[in-house]
């Protein structure tokens, strides 16, 4: 393990890390000796006063051996939430090599533990060069060992998923996602089975293959398990991930820029992939299977057209009013499938759906659309916790209108308004009444550029929010 758990200083450490609050006069009691004396003097020589946002570095000398000393401003008692002590921290990892002991007494261990991990994550797999994040981390706590054993396998879990967004289209497709996903699931403790195209038409899933026949890469449905309270128990959530691995727009072509960042469409599969690897490593007493209904959206001779009416697992026939609104199709047959045939209890479809909710909330905040507001207080309670946020978009029946065809029964479209909105109540067509959340993490799955404690690239929000959410209802 990268991080190490003590009651006290044991020995001397390249860079020695202290919060100060505001106010705080008196020195952590695990510094001691000349190093206390010195520390005392040097922080009311340069007057020091823990503002937030604020950092004081000096250099002494423990048992022959030159420490770096970083004390930390956190502002006013209380004033400083999860979010900002992830970034405070962050920055100050982020910078620091070598062995790292951190004087996490008086603040959140597991918060100073998370941002330690996030400070280790770089997508350098195909650099020549590597970043250089060789560091240990050594905490001093009253906190637990176990708490800081949790972080770490969430952490995993969201790393898991920044991987898979930030991996190109030409290593991330259908298959290599399934094997990834099983992979994942012998290492964490869940089941993993992997279904062909054969299968796929068996089920009647043609919402879902419509989609993929354009594609060299042929579709999989992916069905992750995981049985932490028994298969006795009759409670069992479904996860449902998006898992378009490229979207081009199919014959609805994007343009040049829109086609850029297409291959991080699967970030919904990502994300469920990255909770199932959480949950099941801590051994959550909660059943859930997730299910992934991964292809491409390509261009081909064979490609669905704008006007073609397909017909559903569930049976309802739809118009293709745009070859680009394909997520919805394929989440409409997996929702389907999760509920009808893996016979969940609650469902929670995650997905980069649209570009409406970007637009909206831009990409620090994940859209949500259920029809069930006890069940999105608990997302927001657990989004809360992890310091992510979630907002809440309404669906109205009016919205319904929107996708209502004139041939079909609905059409995956409902033009330039509420999009957002209008592409989860498509969804929710396809729910059969149990209680429901959609995602949209179009704008929260990736960082255009590095910000609060991310590098450039796939986040791995809302793993964090969904391990929570599951672990505590």
């Amino acid at each position: 393990m990268s991080i190490k758990v003590l009651n006290t200083v044991d020995r001397a450490y390249d860079v020695f890390i202290v919060p100060k609050f505001e106010g705080e006069v008196k020195l952590p009691e695990c510094i001691t000796g000349d190093t206390r004396e010195y520390l005392t003097a040097l922080l009311a020589k340069k007057e020091f006063t823990g503002k937030k946002g604020t950092h004081f570095k000096a250099e002494v000398v423990q048992n022959g051996k030159v420490s770096k000393i970083v004390y930390i401003g956190m502002g006013k008692t209380g004033e400083l939430d999860k979010k900002g002590a992830l970034n405070a921290y962050y920055k100050v990892f982020r910078r620091a090599k070598g062995e790292i002991i951190f004087i996490a007494k008086g603040v959140c261990a597991a918060t100073v533990a998370e941002s330690f991990l996030y400070s280790l994550y770089d997508f350098d797999t195909y650099k020549s060069e590597k970043c250089d994040q060789a560091k240990t981390l050594t905490l001093v706590t009253e906190e637990s060992e176990a708490v800081i054993r949790e972080v770490e396998a969430v952490v995993e879990g969201v790393n898991h998923t920044r991987q898979l967004v930030n991996e190109p289209a030409n290593v991330i497709y259908p298959e290599t996602l399934a094997r990834y996903a099983v992979n994942v699931g012998k290492a964490s403790g869940f089941e993993v089975d992997v279904y062909d195209e054969e299968y796929i038409e068996e089920l009647k899933m043609h919402a879902f293959l419509a989609v993929a026949q354009a594609s060299r890469k042929r579709p999989k449905l992916i069905v992750m398990r995981y049985f932490g309270a028994g298969k006795e128990s009759s409670e069992v959530l479904g996860l449902v991930g998006k898992g378009l691995t490229y979207d081009t727009g199919g014959l609805c072509i994007k343009p040049p820029e829109g086609m850029k960042g297409m291959k991080d469409d699967m970030g919904g599969s990502a994300t469920v992939i990255g909770v199932m690897s959480a949950i099941a490593k801590m051994g959550v007493k909660k059943n859930v299977i997730a299910v992934v209904a991964a292809c491409e959206n390509a261009i081909g001779g064979n490609a669905i057209r704008p006007g073609d009416i397909i017909s559903s697992m569930k049976g309802i026939s739809i118009e293709v009013d745009n070859t680009d609104a394909e997520g919805r199709l394929t989440l409409a047959d997996a929702v389907y499938y999760a509920i009808t045939k893996e016979k969940v209890t609650e469902v929670i479809d995650v997905a980069t759906l649209t570009g409406a909710a970007v637009a909206a909330l831009g990409q620090t905040t994940t859209a949500v659309v259920t029809n069930s507001p006890e069940n999105y207080k608990k997302l927001e309670a657990a989004s809360i916790a992890s310091a992510e946020r979630v907002w809440q978009m309404p669906n109205f029946p009016e919205y319904k209108d929107l996708f209502k065809s004139k041939v079909a029964d609905l059409k995956n479209s409902g033009g330039r308004f509420a999009g957002c909105i209008v592409a989860a109540m498509f969804i929710e067509a396809f729910v059969e009444q149990v209680p429901w959340l959609h995602l949209d993490i179009a704008g929260s799955v990736i960082a255009d550029s590095p910000r609060d404690y991310y590098v450039h690239g796939g986040t791995g929000e809302m793993v964090r929010t969904l391990y929570t959410y599951i672990k505590n209802n």
